[in-house]
């Protein structure tokens, strides 16, 4: 199983989505959140054939299409984990982290 842990940031929060594989092409996905928006996504991502909507272009990602139907905020790094999880899980990718740092300055864009 793969588990990865979002610190979402200005909402305040925490998500873990846990991945298993589930058969040759297929894997399991929860998401366990306080957030009833994220929460709704798992019943159309509970279990899913990876071949399909993962490795396709976002648009036509089978994860943005629910997170398109289910969750209000575009910044939402949830789905993107999601897809990175599932991508671990399968072997496709190593689990490294991903970081998003956002700084404010006062300075113009150059």
């Amino acid at each position: 199983m793969t588990k990865v842990k979002v610190f979402a940031g200005a909402c305040g929060f925490t998500s873990v989505i846990q991945v298993q594989s589930g058969g040759q092409t297929t894997v399991k996905v929860r998401i366990i959140s306080a957030c009833t928006m994220l929460r709704s996504m798992n019943k159309d991502i509970a279990e899913l054939d990876w071949k399909k909507g993962i490795f396709d272009k976002i648009t036509e990602s089978v994860i943005y299409r629910s997170a398109g139907e289910h969750i209000k905020h575009t910044d939402c790094p949830v789905p993107c984990a999601i897809i990175k999880a599932i991508q671990v899980e399968i072997g496709a990718a190593v689990p490294k982290d991903v970081k998003i740092r956002i700084q404010k300055f006062d300075n113009k864009l150059v």
